[in-house]
């Protein structure tokens, strides 16, 4: 069966979309084979905090993918297993013969004040979001490498870019994608494969769980609910396709109808001295000098204080 709204960005290309059963994983499956990809629809089935539900929700985009005419397959496998990233690729080649694109999406959370935060809620979040995030990457690298070219699109969050409260988990994790993301694209930029990392702005369920008690938190809460998930789908197709070639290494963010492209650290002051360092010396000239630059401790919300348009 033909597909009328196939655009043909992506005709030919096999996609891997991680934590694809719902929100921002599903608009993006969804978009990338109306875009004439094929996909293999990652999700584990199970709510934030990992628990087993019933019928895998991956299982409905393949549905909704075959009927828009094009192909896709499920996988239930956890980011969080190396072997289990590894039947992702297979899965991939096994149905479709190759594999092009890696959309590391999948995620989940442990919200809990640092000073509070177990061992466990840590090695949760890292394990899903940033070695999750390693793991699919690295079984898709030796088939990129060998055909001489693909995309990998990881999802990184202003959490880590900028700050949030009650997350240390999460943040790590995210600015870890960051670096993660830059070297996959510094050691495979050889070979014609690409890195990138999104921050994606969505009302999902990994958000739904921030707290509206406070006057103020409800008006964030009520801004957040405007952010669609299906508006980052366009931006991860563009970055996947070969007319996004030459982009690499890089961070953006996608809000609504925003598409912001962030810096990457740099020195932004230096102080030196002829003589040489000492505690003292440093204390008294350098933290005064250095101060009118420091961060404020800015949340997220803090920096993007306007509605989303």
């Amino acid at each position: 069966m033909s597909n009328p709204s196939t655009t043909g960005l992506l005709a030919g290309k096999v996609a891997l979309v991680t934590g694809a059963g719902r929100g921002i994983g599903r608009g993006i499956a969804l978009e990338l084979a109306k875009a004439g990809a094929k996909v293999v629809v990652n999700d584990l089935g199970v709510s934030l905090t990992g628990e087993a539900g019933g019928e895998s929700p991956a299982d409905s985009v393949v549905r909704e993918i075959k009927e828009l005419g094009s192909d896709a397959v499920a996988d239930t496998h956890s980011v969080a297993s190396f072997e289990g990233a590894q039947a992702m690729i297979e899965a991939a080649r096994s149905a479709f013969g190759r594999i092009d694109i890696v959309v590391n999406n999948a995620g989940n959370l442990r919200d809990v004040i640092f000073h509070k935060m177990s061992e466990e809620e840590f090695d949760a979040v890292i394990a899903v979001h940033l070695k999750g995030s390693w793991n699919t990457s690295r079984a898709a690298a030796p088939y990129f490498k060998e055909q001489g070219s693909g995309s990998f699109i990881h999802m990184t969050s202003t959490s880590g870019l900028v700050g949030n409260f009650g997350q240390a988990n999460y943040c790590a994790a995210k600015l870890g994608i960051v670096g993660l993301s830059k070297a996959i694209a510094l050691d495979m930029q050889r070979f014609g494969v690409r890195s990138n990392a999104i921050a994606p702005f969505a009302w999902t369920r990994m958000v739904s769980s921030i707290p509206d008690e406070t006057p103020e938190q409800k008006k964030r809460v009520e801004g957040l609910k405007k952010l669609i998930p299906e508006k980052i789908a366009p931006f991860v197709v563009a970055l996947a396709s070969d007319a996004a070639k030459s982009v690499s290494g890089q961070i953006f963010g996608v809000r609504n109808n925003e598409i912001y492209l962030f810096s990457q650290p740099r020195p932004i002051r230096t102080a030196h001295t002829a003589e040489g360092w000492t505690p003292e010396a440093i204390v008294e000239r350098v933290f005064p000098q250095f101060q009118n630059d420091f961060y404020p401790l800015h949340r997220s919300g803090d920096v993007f204080t306007w509605d989303p348009v």
